[in-house]
Parts: structure tokens; C-alpha cells; sequence
């Protein structure tokens, strides 16, 4: 068995998520990395999509019901765990990640000894960035959250929210890293790996990647504006003024 598992997480992404399997499947990643989709209670078809790919070796978990993306990396991380992985990539299900950059997050933990890779779309355009139309409203939310998480961290950070990341499974013997609060079950999970791998000390670092965004019609994300962004600042407000831990 590999020693790294890769995990796109899914919710009603039957189109984007059979292209995300596909590129996954023609990229070099394919041969040293093992794949496992977690769908998070799909109701569009999506789950007999996934099943179809069983003889190219895709793995699946399905939720009952809809939990939330953190929920969803939750389940990823636990299987990994029980199945001994070593390192865990988790990248979007909605395509805007590109799989042949996979390398590029897990390069720094086997060969440089880091615990935690961020990929970054505003490290640089050369080597990643960003690509497609990306909503307005968010172009200014991927700037304004990582300024906020540096300024209670103490350490410039570029790109807190893309989901794009790869880290060492064994984080999670670390008992101060407490994944199973019933308050991380959505989009507060992400940031919240992120803030406590970096105040604990855990060898970190971030990496260009590319997050191109689909055609509108295809739809740009499930996050709400305003619910969906709190969800994904309470972290760093809870964590930096240490209401939660």
C-alpha cells in the first residue's frame, strides 16, 4: 500500500468531480499515490459516478447525509489513520485543483522533513496561481483571511483558504490537535489544521499551486458569502482570542 493517500471531498459535483477523477488518473500522481473520494451524502448521481471508477482503484466513503466539509476531511483523516498512511493530500472536488501538482505539496515532507504544505495561488503566477473567473467577493475574502490568521499567528501567511494541502498523518497524536469538535464539522476544520500546525511549532510551509475556477454556469462553490466566510473566520478568531482550542 502507498503511504499517501489523496482525498478530493464532494457534495452534488457529478460533473466536476468525474473530470477531477480523470485528470487524477492520467497524472504521475497516479502511480505512488493511493485515491480516495469522500462523498458527503450526494444526492445528484454523483455517488454511482465515483462507484463506476471501482476498477481504476478509486476508493469511496459516503455519508448517510450531508455533514459539511469538515466532517467529510474528518472522515478522510480517520481512515488514513486506521489504514496507516503517512501523508494525506486534500484537494477540491469541484476541479479547480490540477493533480500533477500534487508533487509539488509532497515533496517538502518527504524530502525536506516538513509537517504541513500549504498550497498557495498568490505565491506566484509563474509557477501557480490563479486561473479562470474568480468571484469578486472572494477575491477580496482570500486576501482578507490570511492577512487576519498572520496577524494572530505572527507570520505572514499568502493563502489560508484554498484547500489545496498535504500533511503528515502523524499531526494527529499531537492530543492539543482536536479535530473532533462538533464546531469544526464545516468549513472551520481547514483553518483550523492550519492555525494550531503553526502556533504548535509544526514544520511548515506554503507552495505555488494553481485554483482555476469552472465556468459560472457550471457553478463557482456551496459556500454562502456571508454564513459560509464566517465559517471559515470563526477559527481565527476563536483560536487567536483563545475562546476555543
Amino acid at each position: 500500500m502507498s503511504k499517501i493517500l489523496v482525498c478530493p471531498v464532494a457534495f452534488n459535483e457529478h460533473v466536476k468531480l468525474k473530470n477531477v477523477i480523470t485528470r487524477f488518473l492520467q497524472s504521475p500522481a497516479r502511480e505512488f499515490c493511493d485515491y480516495l473520494v469522500v462523498d458527503d451524502g450526494s444526492t445528484d448521481g454523483t455517488t454511482e459516478m465515483i462507484q463506476s471508477f471501482d476498477k481504476d482503484g478509486v476508493m469511496t466513503i459516503k455519508h448517510p447525509a450531508r455533514e459539511g466539509v469538515g466532517s467529510a476531511i474528518r472522515t478522510a483523516i480517520q481512515y488514513a489513520r486506521q489504514k496507516h498512511y503517512e501523508i494525506l493530500v486534500i484537494m477540491a472536488g469541484n476541479d479547480k485543483d490540477n493533480p500533477n501538482e500534487i508533487p509539488r505539496l509532497i515533496d517538502p515532507i518527504l524530502n525536506d522533513g516538513y509537517d504541513f504544505v500549504q498550497g498557495s495561488r498568490h505565491l506566484s503566477k509563474k509557477e501557480g496561481g490563479m486561473g479562470g473567473d474568480m468571484p469578486f467577493y472572494r477575491k477580496i475574502a482570500t486576501k482578507l483571511h490570511p492577512f487576519l490568521m498572520s496577524i494572530f499567528i505572527g507570520r505572514k501567511l499568502t493563502d489560508t483558504t484554498n484547500g489545496f494541502r498535504a500533511f503528515r498523518l502523524s499531526l494527529f497524536d499531537d492530543k492539543r490537535i482536536n479535530i473532533h469538535q462538533e464546531w469544526l464539522n464545516h468549513y472551520e476544520l481547514e483553518p483550523y489544521l492550519l492555525f494550531k500546525t503553526i502556533t504548535l511549532g509544526y514544520k511548515f510551509t506554503e507552495v505555488p499551486v494553481t485554483k482555476t475556477y469552472p465556468p459560472k454556469k457550471l457553478g463557482y462553490t456551496k459556500m454562502k458569502p456571508l454564513v459560509g466566510w464566517w465559517s471559515i473566520l470563526k477559527p481565527v478568531f476563536y483560536l487567536g482570542l483563545r475562546i476555543k482550542k
